[in-house]
């Protein structure tokens, strides 16, 4: 298992040891204390499984009261996946990474608390899944817009398949410091 650092420290990717072979491959998609080992050290209590098709965006979210670090991988087709700091008084604020996860890749993301989390799926479908360190609380769910000029991600598409909800949220500018979280 290798850990690639990204340009927000706290983002990395991990790249599992794939044994292939005529069958097909095997790979450990999670291992306790080998992610401890790479510095991931909390406790997953909750496994979701999305499938979207192709143009769907799902994001950027994230939690309040309850935050939530996301351990990302998708299991069939392609996704661009996103993490922005919405830290308040982080320097990175307002950052944003972003790296394509793919069936054939197999890279997982780990993104941790205080960042707001979204995908876009390049292929016809894709299936994601995702373990979360905290459980989901819809109460508690916040958004920012998924094309905010001043966080500027290149989504490379200019009108995806969106929620009403995500649809509706406001720009990280607009969000009242007390909506988010701090460094």
């Amino acid at each position: 298992m290798e850990k690639l650092e990204t340009s927000l420290p706290g983002v990395c990717l991990i790249r599992p040891k794939v044994f292939e072979d005529p069958r097909g491959f095997f790979f450990e998609s999670y291992h306790e204390a080998k992610f401890s080992d790479l510095g991931i050290t909390g406790r997953f209590v909750q496994d979701n499984h999305s499938r979207s098709a192709k143009g769907t965006l799902r994001g950027l979210h994230y939690q309040l009261k309850f935050p939530q670090a996301k351990l990302c991988r998708v299991i069939q087709g392609e996704v661009l996946d996103v993490a922005v700091d919405i830290r308040k008084g982080s320097p990175y604020f307002g950052k944003g990474v972003s790296a394509v996860l793919s069936a054939q890749n197999r890279l997982q993301i780990y993104i941790p608390k205080g960042f707001a989390h979204g995908f876009l799926v390049l292929s016809e479908t894709a299936e994601f899944l995702y373990k979360c360190d905290e459980f989901y609380h819809p109460e508690d769910e916040q958004g920012i817009i998924w094309n905010d000029p001043e966080i500027g991600i290149q989504w490379g598409i200019s009108d995806p398949v969106l929620s009403n909800k995500d649809r509706q949220s406001p720009p990280l500018a607009k969000i009242p410091p007390d909506l988010l979280p701090k460094y």
